[in-house]
């Protein structure tokens, strides 16, 4: 049976594992408070007692200064570590880009980004002209991994129109494109563009924000399995080949999520969940633009006392 080591080979070459940890204080579970969407020790745990190599994190988060921390303190070597983390739309330009990476790798206190991606393929309602703006913020992108500081390049919640525009200019197709993914969000045609271009596909947000868990086909399938929903649902993004990182703040919950890989979903198993026919989104693209235009800081949802304070 498979082990928490599994990985995907990106289109250049590099490895990246199927399996790893969203590190992100926004779209927390029900019930949590505004700010308990990071916790520290968690981090460091998933890294540490749980073999989690994969992190996934975001300028926008606010949490970049801290990841590199917890992985300096969690005690695992950087280069075992696979992180990634993503732009946001005002950094998006060509030499903008260049300079918002060569931020986010002060933050995270390393000397290269395992993967680099443009947050959304939206720009700030004061941009003009917005397919050449993506196009330059990409063509930075290119310049980061030429010179090395990046060993892959990616997006995150492209459509196939948004990719077909990309891929029209581009030099380098995105190696990954990272997406919301679960029964209720299971887009088969992007999937299928992906599969069909060499672009890895990357999915959030597994348990739909916790909205899918008592739905009753994964509530039957986890019990046929003898495993918690939360571990179908993951299972089962990670059977579609989908690279998987669940989001959690417990220690008991990090450690359930990654037990996955000693167990297989049957292919009706498989079929029942991909057919929910209901749909639910953690994210809302219609309230982006709103958010893209705020002036909020970046990690707004963070306690004070975690907040980036630059030196």
């Amino acid at each position: 049976m498979a082990s928490l080591d599994n990985f995907v080979r990106l289109p250049n070459g590099v490895r990246m594992p199927i399996f790893g940890l969203a590190a992100c204080p926004f779209c927390s579970l029900p019930g949590t408070s505004h700010g308990g969407g990071y916790d520290q020790e968690s981090v460091i745990y998933a890294l540490r007692e749980c073999n989690y190599r994969l992190i996934d994190t975001a300028r926008r988060y606010g949490c970049e200064h801290l990841i590199g921390k917890a992985i300096k303190e969690s005690g695992i070597p950087r280069e075992s570590v696979f992180l990634a983390t993503k732009m946001w739309p005002t950094d998006y330009g060509t030499e903008s880009a260049i300079q918002a990476a060569k931020s986010s790798l002060t933050r995270l206190d390393t000397d290269h980004l395992d993967l680099y991606m443009m947050h959304w393929p939206l720009c700030p309602s004061s941009v003009d002209d917005v397919r050449s703006t993506l196009d330059n913020a990409w063509r930075g992108m290119e310049r980061l991994l030429d010179e090395g500081t990046c060993r892959s390049i990616g997006v995150s919640n492209f459509s196939i129109q948004d990719l077909i525009g990309l891929m029209e200019n581009c030099s380098v197709v995105p190696h990954v494109n990272q997406c919301e993914f679960h029964p209720y969000q299971n887009p088969k045609e992007l999937r299928a563009f992906c599969r069909e271009n060499k672009i890895e596909f990357q999915g959030y947000c597994p348990l739909a924000n916790g909205m899918i868990l008592k739905e009753p086909p994964v509530v039957k399938v986890a019990q046929s399995a003898g495993r918690s929903p939360a571990q179908v649902l993951i299972r089962w993004s990670i059977q579609n080949g989908v690279v998987t990182i669940p989001k959690s703040i417990k220690k008991e919950r990090i450690q359930e999520n990654c037990q996955v890989f000693d167990f297989e979903l049957s292919p009706q198993e498989m079929a029942e969940l991909d057919n929910i026919p209901k749909t639910f989104r953690a994210v809302d693209p219609a309230e982006l633009q709103g958010k893209i235009d705020d002036n909020k800081p970046d990690g707004y949802k963070l306690p004070s006392h975690l907040q980036y304070v630059p030196m």
